[in-house]
């Protein structure tokens, strides 16, 4: 997998070129406990919302350029220094 991290405007991006995330299921994929590995403990992403929401930020997740997943988040605000 590789990733392409990719600044926005007023947040970052993040995607990888792996097998992407179907619509169907992008909204499941930040819920405690969903997990596509027998072995997975579902923790992964259910953390980012709330990370996100904490800081006033927006997170999206869509396909990327490669067939990937890209994560967005926006409403970031940068402090130069």
């Amino acid at each position: 997998m590789s990733v392409v991290e990719d600044n926005l405007p007023d947040g970052v991006s993040v995607e990888d070129d792996g097998p992407g995330i179907p619509a169907s299921e992008r909204q499941r994929v930040f819920e405690v406990g969903y997990t596509t590995g027998e072995e997975g403990t579902g923790f992964g992403l259910a953390i980012v919302p709330e990370v996100a929401e904490a800081h006033g930020w927006d997170v999206a997740l869509t396909d990327g350029e490669h067939g990937g997943a890209r994560y967005g988040i926006t409403g970031v605000d940068f402090v130069d220094g």
